[in-house]
């Protein structure tokens, strides 16, 4: 027996299995440079959607995306903060700081090695599409909303509690709408949406911003005041205070040791770890969605295939790494992963060429970040989130699904919107495993066979009787097909049971089944099953059902089914002119 080896380096190894040119090279580089220019504005806009500092998200390219695309399974994801953990990451930053939400991420990448080490990454194609809509379409409108207080430079009058308290504070916010935010988010909202329609080579948000930041320099020359991102964060060095982010590296710390939510030191504790487990659980279980999902869409680009463990593991390696130097939660991004491809991307080193772009960016480039108009970065996370909320899918999905879909669609996103992705997530995976279950269990049945079924039932004895069953008999259909098995007039001695259409069956089957055959061993009735796999006979038979004289028989047609009900009553027949005669 081999031992299992851990599939790490599986996308690296593929690639030079394959071989790697000088012609893969550029092209990794051309696309490296592409992604990583439209990684830089995204990494930072989503770091302080999550209600951290900017820099974070540079530092979760920087360590997360080249240690996940090494690592990985896939050769084209590019990895990073994405808009989908918006959801999940903002609570655990306003109840537990940047310390309890980077300890989170840690704890995430935990249980993603832990996936990929148990090869759990083919289970991720379970979760039924109308959950992942649901609740993709639910972030959508979370994010949204979330912009709207930047895309007008609203005062907030305190922090919301929920999704409608949020909804509230922003009615009775409007009055202190600012003009210079306004007009600069109209303006990069306009160049997001018209100008990738007339240039395909430049990235639309980098118009986007560049046109934003200039605007914003324009009104601050006209004395109307734009809100940037250099006077609403700052760092500090040798105790001197600097707008923007800081041009150079992380460094390594514990995540406990930052500051919690009080500025102190957060600390570690069983407590905190027990209430961080769901909220990690759901870090992990939404990195593996968007990153499996994402490899898949890569794949179907390039017409390669990717290995979903080894991908679950470069992930996990990923988000147990960069929290450690700042960086925040991290997974494979689709309309990222999708540009690496679309610029020419051979194999994983365009990702870790992205991180180094980020990186020169970060080193050269950081002042000039300062002058980034909030109400830019927020006009570019609104097209973020309308092109994540599928509008258009869950407008088409909601006309020509079945109900119990549209049902568990509904109940995501409106459980997504209004309380969390935890608990949306939760609920739509059991209404939809519910829901199937009801499907299936209407597929199983139990009826009567008539006699012109098949010559073997002609002119049978109203001793016997004969009935099929069809369908699996689980948990939830095989009570009710068994019980019409007990249906029946008190001169039935033989019960025939076509089986040859039951493919599988279960624990709870097999102990209603022992029951039916105990009820009919007090009424002296025979079974007889007839047809039923080996796969059945099987479990049978470890469950301890053995053929019984009189009591149960396993045959594999109907006319032997018929042959052994005759048999019987010619038994019982027999034994009752025995036992007149011994009366007598």
């Amino acid at each position: 027996m081999s031992r299992y080896l851990p599939p790490l380096f599986a996308a690296a190894r593929q690639t030079l299995r394959e071989g790697y040119s000088l012609n893969a090279l550029r092209g990794d580089v051309a696309a490296g440079v592409t992604v990583g220019i439209i990684a830089i504005p995204l990494a930072m806009a989503l770091a302080i959607a999550v209600g951290v500092a900017p820099q974070h998200g540079l530092y979760t390219v920087l360590l997360a995306a080249p240690l996940i695309a090494l690592t990985g399974g896939s050769r084209f994801n590019v990895s990073g903060p994405t808009a989908a953990f918006v959801v999940i990451l903002l609570p655990i930053t306003q109840q537990f700081g940047v310390a309890g939400l980077l300890l989170c991420t840690l704890m995430a990448g935990v249980i993603l090695i832990t996936m990929g080490l148990a090869r759990l990454g083919r289970l991720i194609q379970f979760i039924p599409y109308p959950v992942t809509l649901g609740f993709t379409a639910g972030i959508g409108i979370v994010i949204a909303t979330l912009q709207v207080k930047d895309l007008l430079g609203l005062q907030l009058s305190q922090p919301p509690q929920n999704y409608v308290d949020q909804l509230r504070l922003l009615a009775e916010a409007l009055p202190t709408t600012h003009l210079g935010d306004t007009l600069v988010a109209v303006a990069s909202f306009a160049v997001l949406v018209i100008w990738p329609r007339l240039v395909k080579k430049v990235p639309g948000h980098l118009a986007a911003l560049a046109l934003g930041a200039l605007l914003g320099l324009l009104l601050e020359a006209l004395d109307v005041p734009v809100a940037t991102l250099g006077e609403r964060f700052s760092y500090v060095v040798d105790g001197v205070s600097h707008p923007g982010i800081p041009p150079f590296l992380p460094e390594f710390a514990w995540p406990w040791q930052l500051p919690g939510p009080d500025g102190r030191p957060l600390g570690l504790s069983f407590e905190l770890i027990r209430q961080l487990l769901a909220p990690a659980f759901a870090i992990a279980m939404l990195g593996a969605i968007e990153s499996l999902l994402c490899a898949v869409v890569a794949d179907g680009m390039a017409g390669t295939r990717h290995d979903p463990n080894a991908e679950l593991l470069g992930q996990g390696l990923g988000n147990l790494v960069a929290p450690l130097f700042g960086g925040i939660t991290a997974t494979a991004a689709i309309a990222r992963s999708a540009a690496n491809v679309r610029a020419g991307a051979r194999s994983p080193i365009a990702a870790i060429i992205h991180a180094g772009v980020v990186l020169l960016a970060m080193l050269f480039l950081a002042p000039l970040f300062s002058y980034l108009p909030m109400a830019a970065l927020a006009a570019l996370l609104l097209m973020v989130a309308w092109n994540m909320s599928e509008a258009r899918h869950v407008a088409h999905t909601l006309r020509i699904a079945p109900r119990n879909d549209v049902v568990v669609l509904l109940t995501c996103l409106v459980l997504t919107v209004l309380f969390d992705m935890v608990l949306a997530v939760g609920v739509g995976l059991l209404l939809a495993a519910g829901l199937f279950i009801k499907r299936m269990s209407d597929l199983t049945d139990t009826a009567p066979l008539p006699h012109h079924f098949h010559e073997a039932l002609r002119e049978l004895p109203e001793q016997v009787l004969a009935y099929a069953i069809r369908g699996p008999l689980f948990f939830g259909a095989a009570e009710k097909a068994l019980s019409v098995l007990r249906r029946f007039n008190p001169e039935v001695k033989v019960v025939i049971v076509e089986m040859s259409a039951v493919p599988m069956l279960d624990m709870t089957a097999l102990a209603a089944l022992e029951n039916l055959l105990h009820d009919y061993g007090r009424q002296g009735i025979g079974l007889v099953l007839a047809g039923t796999s080996p796969r059945v006979r099987l479990k049978l038979r470890r469950a301890g059902v053995h053929r019984e004289t009189g009591r149960l028989a396993y045959v594999q047609s109907l006319d032997q089914a018929r042959a052994k009900a005759l048999q019987w009553l010619e038994g019982d027949q027999h034994q009752e002119n025995s036992e007149r005669i011994q009366a007598r």
